[in-house]
């Protein structure tokens, strides 16, 4: 869809006469860069020397240069120790544990152990008087 929108305001902007021509120029221009940018890596290599025969112009690249030399394969690798050292989980199945223990032994509890269910309280707190216009 995009290439037929990108053809449409060519056409409109170009003519249909002088498209053509400026299609050819384009494509010719695109070949000359190509060529000067190949060239010149030839010449790079070339001046840094043999040991340097195998180096690839996109590794410089942030992301590819991240990848090649943090990753083992495709995994990080300290990845696991460092999901497992933020990892919550254990943490929270020990209070859960924690938790579930203090629960069970409710009736006989030991001392220090919290009870989990909910007493009605005999003597309620005095509920203090609000006054809208004191305020």
């Amino acid at each position: 869809m995009k290439v037929v929108a990108i053809a449409i305001v060519a056409i409109f902007v170009f003519g249909p006469d002088k498209l053509p021509e400026f299609i050819r120029n384009a494509t010719g221009v695109l070949r000359k860069v190509r060529t000067f940018a190949d060239s010149a890596k030839q010449d790079l290599r070339s001046e840094l020397g043999p040991e340097f025969k195998d180096f690839e112009f996109e590794d410089l690249h942030p992301k590819t240069f991240v990848r090649k030399h943090m990753l083992d394969g495709d995994e990080f690798a300290g990845m696991e120790q460092i999901r497992n050292a933020l990892d919550p989980r254990p943490e929270l199945e020990e209070i859960t544990a924690a938790m579930r223990d203090g629960a069970d032994g409710a009736d006989g509890r030991e001392p220090g152990a919290v009870s989990l269910t909910k007493v009605a309280e005999a003597n309620p707190p005095a509920r203090h008087v609000f006054d809208p216009d004191a305020t």
